[in-house]
């Protein structure tokens, strides 16, 4: 009988301050990125971009002060869906038209 141990090298996410803000980057296990952000004093801000394991955007999201604030853009293999939210509430939500983020 074999037993094995797996040891996963865990990716510490990297900080750089940016004078009010803080930019975080988040990395898979591989080292690809992950996810890329900003804090402003200790609260999600600003744009965040999501990577799925590829490396291609799955998620464009917006945050004002901690909360899900403006555009959100939710891509899949297929199909792009816009949602827009105003302090944490969706106020609408469509398909966008076409796959690509040129105008984003």
């Amino acid at each position: 009988m074999f037993i094995g141990i797996v040891n996963a090298q865990v990716v510490k996410p990297k900080f750089e301050k940016q004078n009010e803000l803080t930019k975080a980057t988040y990395f898979y296990d591989n080292g690809s990125i992950k996810e890329v952000g900003f804090f402003k004093n200790d609260k999600l801000h600003n744009k965040w971009i999501s990577y799925n394991k590829d490396g291609n955007i799955s998620v464009i999201a917006n945050y004002s002060e901690g909360k899900k604030d403006g555009k959100w853009y939710i891509l899949s293999n297929d199909s792009i869906k816009e949602v827009t939210y105003k302090a944490n509430k969706i106020i609408k939500i469509e398909n966008v038209a076409g796959t690509e983020l040129n105008y984003i």
